[in-house]
């Protein structure tokens, strides 16, 4: 037996911070190291962080990676670590990994294919190394290989996938498998989405098993950067079968996950596929030989696997609340935060923001200990980081009430119950004085009396509006972060007042819709993730219909009497947006997906929302940062494209009343 120790890590980085992405990494090669791994697989990018923005074509960004990567040299005696940075080579950039054997760097492996969909934009600063040939590269006076490099390693023959490679049609996993590679490490910056833990389990397991090799995945880890989170799975599989699966969601900066791998039995399985069909001598050129010889070890069984709370039924829910609180802390403890600030409005979105941040203490005490939390948190000033649960709680979030004639002694209960229930500090403001005051200043200056018969719209707003000056004030007093409450089904059609519910400086929901969030506060009052509890406190918020409560209270306003059903919504919107269907291709299929409603109302109901759609872009362009969680992200920034100003679907519309009038 041919035995190696490897190890996969997550690392919590962030772009730019040199010394602290160095002292991950250094921590991250020092704890494997003590785990006996031997090879180390760090994620794309780690030198620099991977959302470093056009800041990637600064050379003297670049510059400080080529010296953050020498410095790392002397901590690599006795192991093989792959380090990834950006380089510049013959007058374009490429996205890197730096192979280090026992201190002496091996060479540069060249990005294939870069990630240009959805959320990613890597081709705006990276070029694609789309050449057979193997270049040179000198630093410091001395010249090193780049290219798609093939290294051997004490008769260990190893290669690179580097994220998107191993996603794309044409990847490089083919060659390598030829060349009869035995590793293939896939350093990556892959973000966390609903579900795709499992798509990235078959990925490594398949790829493992085609190819016949051991396939180690690393991945970053938090809220790197301020929008995407990152998950942190780290995998190793060998022949199809996965050895070892790391800790997702972590609040760790460093997760090692580690597997034994023997070389000669992934040979013996490599050679039994009839799929596999060597080229002898055909890679010679592209490989490179390392003076290196991995120490020898006795077998023995490594424990790595995935959480209990991955194999619950609530997986969905699960994941939405370890991926939103991690965000919420990492964006707390990065930004140098002293708290969180909520307009608590007794309704369902607001108290989904408030639970998160509880969960987010919930989870980080759970995991790092009082001790590990004070050392993240060291930074606070007026809550003191050691404090149990109900200080810590009582002092990095406030909840504030406020209450107009319109406000109903329903919402003002459940948002008091539900702070106390947390342990908020929560205050409560009446800005009813505030709000007649506006009415009363416009009134005196147009010359007549506003009324709700004239003037719907502006006298909800201006309750909206009235509440952002004050809660503002309050989130600078206590040099805070004001969260806003809006949810992506009132982002889609624009059901929000600007600079009113939407102030903020993180919109922590905007990313999942309204259907799930009311779902998932019935879970966290009734189930709960793994490990957490629950919020029976909720129960007051979950018996209401969500409603914005700026009409008068006769009015018995109800946000879906103003829009329409939030599950129909919410299925028009990811027929319409994700999937770009056209109104008559909706219409028709929801003819068949809602057999209940009268085909007039559907007619309706789509054109109000297109036509919502189209007016609101500006809105969504203006909304806070927002976290995103799924493909179906309205985010004009990240993942959504849209025109500001545009036709609005005007013939589009005109052909569905057609349609639906001759059928």
């Amino acid at each position: 037996m041919k035995l190696i120790q490897i190890a996969a890590v997550a690392l919590n980085q962030t772009p730019l911070d040199w010394s602290g992405n160095a002292a991950r990494i250094r921590q991250a090669i020092e704890a494997a190291r003590n785990e006996g791994a031997s090879l180390i697989c760090l994620p794309e990018l780690c030198l620099t962080g991977y959302n470093c923005e056009d800041t990637f074509f600064s050379i003297d960004v670049q510059q400080r990676a080529l010296s953050a990567l020498l410095e790392l040299l002397p901590l690599t005696k006795g192991t093989v670590v792959s380090v990834g940075l950006p380089l510049m080579y013959g007058g374009a950039l490429y996205n890197c990994a730096c192979l280090i054997a026992d201190g002496q760097i091996l060479g540069f492996v060249a990005k294939n294919h870069l990630a240009g969909d959805g959320i990613h934009y890597e081709p705006r600063w990276f070029k694609a190394w789309d050449s057979t040939c193997v270049g040179e590269i000198t630093i410091q006076g001395q010249a090193y290989p780049i290219g798609n490099l093939i290294f051997e390693v004490d008769g260990v023959r190893l290669g690179f996938e580097i994220c998107e490679d191993a996603w794309a049609a044409r990847r490089p996993g083919r060659e390598l498998s030829q060349a009869a590679v035995d590793l293939i490490l896939n350093p990556s910056a892959s973000h966390f989405a609903f579900g795709k833990q499992e798509i990235r389990r078959r990925l490594v397991q398949e790829s493992s098993r085609a190819y016949g090799v051991t396939y180690v995945y690393s991945n970053l880890l938090g809220n790197e950067a301020g929008r995407i989170i990152y998950d942190g799975a780290t995998l190793i599989a060998s022949n199809g079968s996965l050895l070892a699966e790391g800790q997702r969601l972590s609040f760790q900066d460093v997760s090692v996950t580690s597997a034994i791998v023997d070389i000669d039995l992934t040979r013996m399985n490599r050679a039994r596929l009839a799929s596999f069909q060597p080229r002898p001598g055909a890679f010679r050129e592209t490989t490179i030989t390392a003076d290196y010889q991995f120490p020898e070890i006795p077998f023995r069984t490594l424990h790595c696997q995935a959480a209990d709370w991955e194999r619950s039924d609530s997986i969905k829910e699960e994941e939405f609340t370890r991926a939103v609180a991690l965000a919420l802390f990492d964006y707390l403890r990065k930004s140098r935060s002293q708290g969180f600030v909520i307009s608590l409005s007794g309704g369902a979105d607001s108290a989904a923001a408030a639970v998160l941040v509880w969960a987010m203490l919930k989870l980080g005490l759970s995991e790092l200990g009082s001790e590990g939390l004070s050392q993240k948190l060291a930074y606070l000033t007026g809550t003191k980081p050691k404090s149990g649960f109900a200080e810590l709680i009582n002092g990095l979030l406030t909840c504030v009430y406020q209450s107009t004639r319109n406000s109903s002694e329903t919402t003002a209960s459940a948002a008091a119950g539900l702070a106390e229930g947390i342990g908020a500090d929560f205050l409560n403001l009446d800005v009813d004085a505030i709000t007649q005051a506006y009415v009363d200043l416009v009134s005196k200056a147009i010359g007549r009396e506003l009324s709700w018969e004239t003037d719907d719209i502006p006298l909800q707003n201006i309750q909206a509006r009235s509440r952002a000056p004050g809660v503002w004030m309050i989130t600078n007093l206590r040099n805070a972060l004001l969260l806003s409450t809006s949810n992506r089904s009132e982002a889609a059609v624009g059901y929000t007042t600007m600079d009113g519910d939407t102030c903020g400086g993180l919109s922590p929901i905007s990313g999942i819709d309204k259907a799930f969030l009311r779902s998932w506060l019935r879970w966290m009052e009734t189930v709960g993730p793994l490990q957490v509890g629950t919020v029976p406190e909720l129960n007051l918020i979950n018996q209401q219909e969500p409603t914005a409560e700026l009409r008068p209270q006769e009015a018995e306003q109800k946000d879906e009497q103003d829009l329409m059903p939030y599950e129909l919504l919410d299925w028009v919107e990811r027929a319409a947006i994700r999937d770009k269907r056209s109104p008559v291709e909706l219409y028709r299929l929801a003819l068949v997906e809602f057999p209940a409603e009268e085909p007039a109302q559907l007619v309706a109901w789509i054109e109000r929302f297109f036509r919502l759609w189209s007016r609101n872009q500006w809105k969504r362009e203006r909304y806070a940062p927002s976290f995103h969680l799924d493909d179906e992200n309205l985010d004009p920034k990240t993942w959504c494209r849209f025109p500001i100003l545009s036709g609005g679907f005007e013939e589009e519309l005109a052909e569905l009343r057609r349609v639906a009038e001759a059928q």
